[in-house]
């Protein structure tokens, strides 16, 4: 049976390298590219990053109800085809979706048993660091990318995992225990003492992080706008 996995965080705060990375150490897992009507940015390339489409495609596949889940985010739209939750179910794979709070609520709706996965920056601070290094926003973006992170994080109590993605290596390891303990925890393989999978993901479950979470919460400035991806 496949295990759709969602992953949702801030802008900037590491997600695609977590994702990027897991891949490469994660056997039987399938990632699904999202569709948007949005230009590629630097060296994004289609099919990659994420199939870039004109607007009355995207339109079309809305109707035509290829989309898992879909959402219009300044000005453009995104979305998750459904032929990669059946490509995997034919091959066997597990699914992992890169999508934003919108998408999550979305495909939680239709899918209850997926797992989602929160990344959280450890702060507001590092948020803004981290967006500034990469040297791809005008000042006023900058600003409503963090903005929108302060109206997102909000939402972290709705997933079933929180990563704070403080140390890299590290978060990829807690990436990686939180796949690997859910997929056997499907296959009904008991935990053991040697299991640090499953010990590493325990720690990274909502009800065990909650108290983590609160300085960064605070940390934010509580400014709504709308979503981002």
């Amino acid at each position: 049976m496949t295990t759709v996995y969602i992953i949702s965080a801030p802008s900037g705060s590491g997600k695609s390298t977590l994702v990027n990375e897991v891949l490469k150490i994660v056997p039987g897992l399938e990632f699904s590219i999202s569709y948007t009507t949005r230009h590629p940015r630097g060296s994004e390339k289609n099919g990659r990053e994420y199939f870039f489409v004109p607007r009355e495609e995207f339109e079309k596949m809305t109707q035509e109800d290829e989309f898992l889940e879909h959402a219009k985010v300044f000005g453009n739209y995104y979305g998750t085809a459904r032929r990669f939750l059946r490509e995997a179910e034919q091959t066997g794979q597990d699914l992992l979706l890169d999508i934003d709070v919108q998408g999550a609520e979305q495909i939680k709706r239709k899918l209850p048993d997926a797992v989602s996965i929160f990344v959280l920056p450890p702060d507001r601070n590092r948020l803004e660091e981290r967006l500034r290094k990469r040297g791809q926003d005008a000042e006023d973006v900058i600003q409503r990318r963090l903005a929108t992170a302060a109206r997102e994080i909000e939402n972290y109590s709705k997933y079933d995992y929180i990563l704070v993605n403080d140390r890299l290596e590290e978060s990829i390891e807690a990436l990686k225990a939180i796949l690997l303990a859910e997929r056997r925890k499907r296959l009904g393989v008991q935990p053991s003492a040697e299991d640090t999978d499953m010990a590493v993901a325990e720690r990274c479950r909502l009800r065990n992080v909650r108290e983590r979470v609160q300085p960064i919460l605070a940390s934010f400035v509580t400014t709504a706008a709308p979503g981002g991806r």
